[in-house]
């Protein structure tokens, strides 16, 4: 009777885990879409409450019920704290750090499962869950240094890019030596030797630090979904080990969701993955005469005044926000400036870029939270060719993104990288915080055109006089 309880119970287990896997996955589909996103978001967290209160009913937690309470009562209140009070511009740093803090857990997982493995039992492991073992220590170690590296860098605890001779050489040899360590593991019969465990944490981890210190912070967008795929194969791979659904599905999906992101930005930025991974071809490092080709020209400069007068009898106004947007947290005042405009007939539409912010999604997410009515945001192919009819284009910390020595220049650093059309447009607003070149340090041609003209200084303070200026029209 005891046999045939527990295994009820186990298959009670399995099949609420499964309920949990299917939950992600729903919840992953509505996060498709910015109008079902909430419930998506809704649907995830239900998932994952689910699979951590099954947990304890699991046949092997052997009562230890005291621990995994204070494990997760230290881990809530940790995030609670880590996340409370953040600004829209800090969250890719925190996704950074959360991301390594999984791929850290799937290692420190898999280095208990390989222990394990190497103590007499009665059922051997098979090969397969040896070699996923490994597998998943390896990928989630890269993760968690890479993950704090990447932290530093973007919290500027890490100034600028660390370099040094035969730098990729020398990765490739710690990676190669790492891979040793782990076939030796996987090849010794079931007799882990210690040493050879701790040697190969230490050169997965130490291979994560020197492939994120030599990268710069423009290539932050593609890296950071990138880690997600680290991580979400890690935890998938443990999953395997574990025997648990719910961690192999939700791990492929956070992997396979980060793929996705990573291609897109890849694509995006005209970027490969190996010339991201592997230094080469870096934003910021090469050299181009992009940075210096208008230098000896000057920008017509305009006041709130004029830019309020030119909106207010505009027909059709496309509103590009950037990173300048964010930094200010002038998401509201757009919205409040573009509301007067409608209200006045205007035709207001958003254009965003892919790449547009730290992160995917950043502006995207910083407009929906105004309110901003979905269908009035579009992307880059949506858009590009409404620039020709568009009076004014309003761009708000936007340089790379719309950035014409991406189609001209064949030594800038983007050049062929995909941009909005702004340049296209009757006339041309731009505010900017100051005089110098934007993230990728690239002088923007756009900024010189006669029909361009500058507002100088903080977003929401700029959008705040604009606004005024309209009420008084």
């Amino acid at each position: 009777m005891t046999d045939i309880t527990h295994s009820i119970s186990q298959n009670i287990t399995q099949i609420v885990y499964l309920v949990s896997a299917l939950l992600f996955i729903f919840g992953l589909k509505k996060m498709t879409s910015t109008l079902t996103a909430r419930k998506g978001l809704t649907y995830t967290v239900v998932g994952l409450v689910i699979a951590v209160l099954i947990t304890f009913f699991h046949h092997q937690v052997n009562s230890n019920f005291l621990w995994m309470t204070i494990a997760m009562i230290v881990g809530a209140a940790l995030a609670f704290y880590l996340s409370t009070g953040v600004k829209s511009t800090e969250t890719p740093k925190m996704i950074a750090l959360f991301t390594g803090l999984g791929g850290g857990t799937a290692a420190a997982i898999a280095a208990v499962e390989l222990i394990k493995m190497g103590f007499p039992v009665e059922t051997k492991p098979t090969d397969t869950a040896k070699v996923l073992a490994v597998s998943g220590a390896l990928l989630g170690s890269v993760c968690f240094s890479s993950s704090l590296v990447t932290f530093a860098k973007l919290n500027g605890s890490i100034k600028g890019t660390i370099n040094f001779p035969m730098q990729q050489w020398v990765n490739t040899f710690i990676l190669v030596i790492a891979v040793t360590f782990g076939a030796a593991i996987v090849l010794n019969n079931y007799q882990l030797e210690v040493t050879q465990l701790i040697l190969f944490f230490v050169l997965a981890l130490l291979f994560g630090i020197l492939l994120t210190i030599p990268m710069n912070q423009a290539d932050m967008p593609i890296f950071i979904p990138l880690l997600n795929v680290f991580s979400g194969l890690a935890i998938g791979f443990v999953g395997y080990v574990l025997l648990n659904p719910a961690m192999m599905i939700a791990g492929l999906l956070v992997a396979a969701a980060g793929l996705k992101l990573t291609l897109s930005f890849a694509k995006s930025m005209n970027r490969s993955i190996p010339a991201v991974l592997f230094g080469t071809g870096s934003l910021i490092n090469q050299q181009s005469s992009g940075g210096s080709i208008n230098s000896n020209k000057a920008a017509r400069e305009l006041q709130s005044d004029d830019a309020a007068m030119m909106m207010a009898f505009a027909q059709n106004i496309i509103i590009i926000p950037g990173y300048g947007m964010a930094a200010a947290q002038a998401q509201h005042k757009v919205w409040e400036m573009s509301k007067l405009l409608i209200n006045n007939g205007v035709n207001v539409r958003f254009a965003v870029h892919p790449v547009a912010g730290r992160m995917p999604g950043h502006m995207d997410v910083l407009l929906a939270e105004t309110g901003i009515p979905y269908d009035a945001i579009h992307d880059l192919n949506e858009i590009n060719g409404e620039f020709k009819s568009a009076d004014v284009v309003l761009l708000i910390g936007a340089n790379d993104t719309t950035n014409t020595s991406a189609r001209t220049d064949q030594n800038s650093p983007i050049f062929d990288m995909p941009i909005l059309n702004a340049d296209q447009a009757k006339n041309i607003i731009v505010i900017k915080r100051g005089k110098g070149t934007g993230f990728s340090d690239i002088d923007n041609p756009l900024f010189y055109q006669e029909n361009t003209g500058m507002l100088y200084g903080d977003a929401e303070s700029v959008l705040s006089k604009v606004v005024n200026e309209l009420k008084n029209i």
